[in-house]
């Protein structure tokens, strides 16, 4: 085979750089639509698709948030400022009918203005914290910070989030399930591009998983020296 490949050092790049590189690589990514509260109990909503889950016991969640671009070092986002601050917030799946909306709460809103005020976004109260939930979305996850990561030269901050409550539409969960494909969610793409759900493709669980579901070898236990 031919080695035709571009190759890239990644020490020579910029921020700039690294970032069109990197968005494009790592594709499809989740997007969380993350609401938050400030400390005048202003409601942030906005949108980050560096996110995904880090844990199951208990289940973590885990987004990076960078700084402003083109602004001071330190100057951070309101949603980053909101979490550190409260130490609260929910993550709300964001899916194809709700994509325009949350691609608009990605604008640059002055601190001082709400997103979902100024968008009209209905709200659901939360049951363990004080942020609520964006009633449009058919998952909820009420979440308290657990750790802040500094990554990197100190650009982003991987902020770590323990689930502590589950809000599941009787649409999309059967009491066991989560069905991914009725949930119909938006994932981001490099650039402007996101993308929904194409062919799916089924394939048995080859190392069995917590409780079984879909493994190969059905619900026998699996050998230790496995």
């Amino acid at each position: 085979m031919s080695d035709d490949f571009v190759t890239i050092d990644s020490q020579s790049l910029d921020t700039e750089a690294a970032y069109r590189l990197i968005v494009g690589c790592v594709v499809p990514r989740p997007v969380a639509w993350i609401t938050s509260v400030d400390r005048n109990g202003l409601v942030n909503a906005a949108p980050f698709s560096s996110y995904n889950y880090v844990a199951t016991t208990p289940p973590m969640l885990a987004v990076n948030i960078a700084l402003r671009p083109g602004t001071p070092v330190g100057t951070i986002k309101d949603t980053a400022r909101n979490i550190t601050e409260s130490r609260e917030f929910v993550v709300n799946v964001a899916t194809e009918a709700t994509m325009e909306l949350m691609h608009r709460t990605g604008q640059n809103f002055p601190p001082e203005i709400s997103e979902v005020e100024a968008l009209g976004i209905p709200l659901l109260p939360s049951s363990k914290v004080a942020p609520p939930r964006i009633a449009l979305s058919p998952v909820q996850m009420e979440c308290r910070l657990d750790q802040v990561v500094v990554l990197g030269r100190g650009i982003n901050t991987l902020y770590i989030g323990e689930v502590v409550a589950f809000h599941l539409s009787p649409d999309i969960y059967d009491g066991r399930r989560v069905d991914g494909v009725a949930m119909r969610p938006i994932a981001r793409l490099g650039g402007p591009f996101y993308a929904a759900l194409g062919e799916i493709f089924e394939r048995p669980m080859l190392q069995r998983p917590p409780g079984g579901e879909g493994w190969a070898g059905g619900e026998k236990e699996p050998r230790k020296d496995g």
